[in-house]
């Protein structure tokens, strides 16, 4: 129920418009809280990235799918806007990149998924979180889709 409310939500006007500046003081105030770590279970992790520029490292609370063999899928939405968000440009200048899940913190190689790589999950993707097909209308851009693979 609580999953069902928050995709409609996610996918309203009004949430694509007021996320942006909402979104990152409950996500401050859920990292005082919980010291940091991901909440949500396997559906959320804390991505940590270097800046493209700037070089300073940067996190970033995302929401996930777990594949089969460990990978973690993660979607560039920025609640529909005309630009991507900066984490996916953090990860396309240095695909080295840490997360946080499941209470573990976890080296991780990032990698565009584009063409029918990314055809294949899209459905998956669209399936979990609804609200990305809205997101990708009202941005018109193709939303990025990055594959976290864990270092060994």
């Amino acid at each position: 129920m609580i999953k069902g409310a928050f995709q409609w939500l996610a996918g309203t006007e009004w949430f694509m418009r007021a996320g942006p500046r909402m979104v990152p003081k409950v996500e401050r105030l859920i990292d005082k809280m919980s010291g940091g770590k991901p909440v949500g279970g396997d559906r959320s992790l804390v991505l940590m990235t270097t800046g493209a520029r700037s070089g300073e490292p940067r996190r970033t609370r995302l929401a996930c799918v777990r594949e089969p063999d460990g990978s973690l899928l993660v979607v560039g939405s920025n609640f529909g806007a005309e630009r991507h968000p900066a984490w996916t440009a953090n990860l396309l200048a240095r695909p080295e990149a840490a997360v946080s899940f499941q209470g573990r913190e976890i080296p991780v190689s990032a990698r565009l998924l584009t063409g029918d790589e990314r055809a294949a999950v899209w459905p998956g993707l669209v399936a979990g979180s609804p609200f990305y097909e809205r997101y990708t209308a009202r941005s018109g851009r193709e939303l990025r889709v990055f594959r976290l693979i864990p270092e060994q």
